[in-house]
């Protein structure tokens, strides 16, 4: 094991060697090798070849919401870079931070993929995302992002939610009209991982009460065969690891944040722990299965080769796993 600490821990990527001193070796976000490695993070190549691409009143290929083009504009480049673990104090990320909540924020406060004003381009998966994102690179205390919390915790438990019935887009539960307004595993992840990771002062009761029935729901099927309802059927892109995700998900990402949630030892999790570990190959490593490369302003690891990225999410879910038995 220790040759794979090694390799995570090598200099040439920093972002994976930041996340394995914190979540792996409990290394204090003070310790002298931690802060090296999170400000080399904004000189790594991915993170340069992010922030070049940007325009200078802080978008990404066009002006607007920014969910469009995928995976150029706006939105995924602040949710790829709070991936990397990019400093949110950098001018050019604050930049893209500002425009982005100045220009989708609906009327119900969700985080929409089009313009203002229409709620329909709210969807748990994009607010999931961007709350996640944007609580990453430091916005946990601006006005917009609360309202967009409380959106999103409402769009889980339908509290406050009665417009769901004119929009139809998402819905209590997990219903998306993009699913055949069926509930989606994918959407309940990335509203999950939003909600667990927000700081104390964000975790209101409504709040609380969407991360239980987050946390409910992925566990209402089993996560090693996720026959949740879907239009048709399962997708693939569910068995087959993949960094950066967009608004998809795979079973490690769903294990990986129903142990934030602080769910690494429930027994229903044993089924996905033993998909991850079947995995593996023989040294050690997982392979990058899913990828956007080709699709970004810069790719990220080659696809069918050992990940890095992979490796060190699989491997903070069996930590978690283990902790407690």
């Amino acid at each position: 094991m220790n040759n794979i600490f090694d390799w995570l821990l090598e200099l040439d990527n920093p972002s994976v060697r930041y996340f394995a001193l914190r979540g792996l070796l409990d290394r204090p976000e003070d310790d002298l090798e931690v802060l090296a490695a999170r400000r080399a993070i904004m000189d790594s190549d991915p993170v340069r070849k992010i922030l070049s691409a940007q325009n200078p009143e802080g978008w990404w290929d066009k002006p607007g919401p920014g969910y469009s083009r995928k995976y150029l504009s706006t939105v995924w480049q602040l949710i790829f870079l709070a991936e990397l673990g990019a400093d949110g104090s950098h001018s050019q990320i604050q930049r893209g931070c500002d425009y982005r909540l100045s220009h989708a924020q609906a009327i119900h406060c969700g985080l929409s993929a089009t313009a203002n004003a229409t709620p329909s381009g709210a969807i748990h998966c994009l607010d999931g995302n961007l709350i996640w994102a944007l609580t990453s690179l430091g916005y946990a205390q601006d006005e917009r992002l609360r309202r967009a919390v409380e959106w999103l915790a409402g769009a889980v438990t339908g509290e406050d939610f009665e417009w769901w019935y004119a929009s139809s887009v998402p819905g209590p539960g997990f219903l998306c009209a993009a699913n055949m307004k069926l509930p989606c595993a994918w959407g309940a992840v990335k509203a999950l991982r939003a909600l667990v990771n927000l700081p104390p002062a964000l975790q209101i009761p409504k709040v609380k009460r969407a991360i239980t029935a987050g946390v409910d729901f992925l566990f209402s099927r089993d996560l090693a065969t996720a026959d949740y309802p879907v239009y048709e059927r399962v997708s693939g892109e569910w068995f087959k690891f993949g960094f950066p995700l967009s608004y998809t998900s795979d079973v490690l990402e769903a294990a990986f944040v129903l142990c934030e949630a602080g769910h690494g030892n429930d027994p229903r999790l044993r089924n996905a722990i033993d998909l991850i570990i079947s995995k593996r190959q023989p040294d050690g490593r997982w392979l990058l299965k899913h990828s956007l490369n080709g699709k970004m302003w810069t790719d990220i690891e080659v696809k069918g080769k050992p990940s890095k990225w992979i490796t060190l999410r699989a491997l903070r879910v069996l930590k978690a796993s283990e902790k407690g038995k």
